[in-house]
């Protein structure tokens, strides 16, 4: 392949459908350079080496939904979704270089979107760790205030409950 696919194409074409991420057939055959027929044919030749969670085909609801995103769909009839474990299998049925150097880009953008999930989840959870540590303090701060209060013979602060002062 003369000239490397950038990760940022490539992870446009990776969408979350039935809770995995997947590479439509017409996408893979764009990238390897062949007709979206071609892909599948190869696929259907060795169909053993594409279980349920490498590859499946798009429900009507599915492409009507993904239809939105891409526009080469509306009218198809059957589309195929490949899981990250399937774009490797690929590699071996197409058997080209193309397909080798394209299917080593994929897996980087697989990699790639994995760490910054993984990055992001850590950071929410860190987040949310803060923020109920912050809470915790916030107590503790009101708590002090009201003893420093009480020290000093300050009545208690006033609370306003719906207009009312009590």
């Amino acid at each position: 392949m003369g000239r490397t696919i950038p990760g940022r194409i490539i992870e446009s074409k990776i969408f979350l459908i039935r809770g995995q991420r997947v590479i439509l057939d017409r996408d893979l055959a764009v990238l390897y350079g062949v007709g979206t027929k071609v892909l599948n044919q190869a696929v259907k030749r060795n169909i053993e080496r594409f279980p349920h969670d490498f590859m499946f085909s798009l429900t009507r609801e599915e492409i009507m939904r993904m239809s939105q995103i891409v526009t080469s769909l509306k009218f198809s009839k059957n589309v195929n979704a490949f899981s990250e474990q399937g774009v490797a299998m690929l590699s071996s049925v197409l058997g080209s270089k193309r397909a080798i150097q394209v299917n080593i880009a994929i897996m980087r953008a697989f990699v790639k979107l994995r760490r910054i999930l993984t990055t992001q989840k850590e950071l929410i959870y860190k987040l949310k760790e803060l923020e109920s540590r912050l809470e915790e303090h916030d107590a503790d701060i009101h708590d002090i205030f009201e003893a420093i209060r009480q020290l000093m013979g300050i009545p208690e602060a006033r609370k306003i409950v719906k207009g009312f002062a009590h």
